[in-house]
């Protein structure tokens, strides 16, 4: 009963990540047919990405009073109507409207899935738990790129349409399997005497009453998460858009490419799963920043267009075990005292970077032209991996290398 539910869980995961990606990949498209200027893609991508971040903050409570099961239900019930709304949508005005349950829906059910997840698993179903979030990431441009293939400007809709119908089949799924989240109880002793342990750990650590914020290097930690996810979200976003207007791809080619940075992240975090038996969280996270930088150097380069497409690829494997082994490494970091209250605050700053990096660029772009897209990148890169060795340095060398 268990293992079914967890089968649930990472396919409500994928659904979580198949909407994620499908803006960048349909904007070249849409832009056209609802005559837009580019930048609106970035005001669409805020307004999901606040009411994710809105959600996230009040999730907790919602969660102790409905329980997850209910409240992932109603959460992917939200995201597929949003989506349907997207197929139907006239203007701009209403693919906003749109946009303010979708990022609602998926806030609620990143926050409850990981939660319910971390309570009644065992810690390597976290790390899977991502790894289908990219699966999603990866087959939504892939989707989309059946569709706007066609010479037709509003193909882009029948796209939604098909990913709407997806999540409302999960939707139906979760509706009859609502009785399971009560009665699925992993190990509820065995985890009782790991929560005794980290209690007698956290007395013998002798930390002080440092607030969460003052703990040292803890700015330096949020600030990375708010970088990493600038350039996780500006690549999803504009990465299509750069490779039509400057690459002169197909709009369904450059779906497709986009397809395959998604894929980077996806194998790239499977992989990772098991490594981390060998290499620590501190060496992937650093290597992971270096790929990517060289990634995103490749993007910036002028080469011919193929290399544009490794390039894309390199960014996502790089990417891949950046935020699961940063989430994984802040009680080492910051000791279990803080360790619930500090991830907070990394989720709301890797939110913040995924609400405002995007919609920066897109300005910037429509100031200049979508050109500067690569030089965003690797300004992005460096920042998040000098503020990661910043981080190092100020924590010392004692758990590394």
């Amino acid at each position: 009963m268990a293992t079914f539910l967890l089968i649930i869980i990472y396919l409500a995961f994928i659904s979580l990540g198949l909407p994620d990606s499908l803006l960048g990949a349909a904007w070249p498209v849409m832009q056209g047919d609802l005559g837009a200027p580019l930048e609106t893609a970035g005001l669409l991508f805020m307004t999901i990405a606040c009411g994710t971040i809105i959600s996230s903050l009040i999730s907790g409570r919602i969660l102790k009073r409905y329980g997850t099961g209910k409240v992932t239900f109603v959460s992917v019930l939200m995201t597929a109507v949003a989506l349907l709304g997207f197929h139907f949508a006239p203007s701009i005005v209403w693919l906003m409207v749109c946009a303010v349950p979708l990022g609602l829906g998926a806030g609620a059910v990143d926050t409850g899935l990981n939660d319910y997840v971390a309570v009644n698993y065992k810690a390597r179903h976290m790390s899977w738990l991502h790894c289908f979030w990219g699966v999603g990431a990866t087959l939504g441009p892939i989707i989309m790129a059946q569709f706007i293939s066609g010479d037709s400007s509003s193909s882009w809709r029948n796209g939604y349409f098909l990913i709407a119908a997806i999540q409302f089949a999960l939707v139906i799924i979760l509706f009859f399997t609502l009785p399971l989240w009560k009665k699925v109880k992993v190990k509820r002793n065995d985890r009782l005497l790991e929560e005794i342990d980290e209690l007698k750990d956290v007395i013998n650590e002798k930390e002080t009453n440092t607030k969460p914020l003052q703990t040292k290097g803890v700015k330096w930690a949020l600030t990375t998460f708010f970088f990493y996810c600038g350039v996780e979200a500006t690549v999803g976003l504009w990465g299509s858009s750069f490779l039509v207007n400057i690459k002169g791809i197909s709009v369904a080619t450059a779906a497709g490419w986009i397809s395959f940075y998604y894929a980077g992240i996806t194998v790239g975090r499977l992989i990772t799963g098991f490594i981390t038996y060998k290499v620590t969280n501190r060496t992937l996270i650093r290597w992971g920043q270096l790929i990517a930088l060289s990634g995103a150097i490749i993007l910036v380069l002028p080469l011919p267009s193929a290399f544009s497409f490794v390039g894309f690829i390199i960014v996502g494997l790089g990417l891949a075990p950046i935020f699961p082994c940063m989430l994984h490494e802040t009680p080492t970091r910051f000791g279990k005292k803080h360790s619930q209250t500090i991830m907070g605050y990394q989720m709301a700053f890797a939110y913040t970077g995924t609400t405002f990096m995007p919609p920066l660029l897109g300005f910037m772009a429509s100031q200049m032209t979508i050109g500067i897209f690569p030089i965003v990148i690797v300004i992005f890169a460096v920042a998040m991996l000098l503020s990661s060795e910043k981080l190092n340095i100020i924590l010392g060398r004692k758990n590394a290398y």
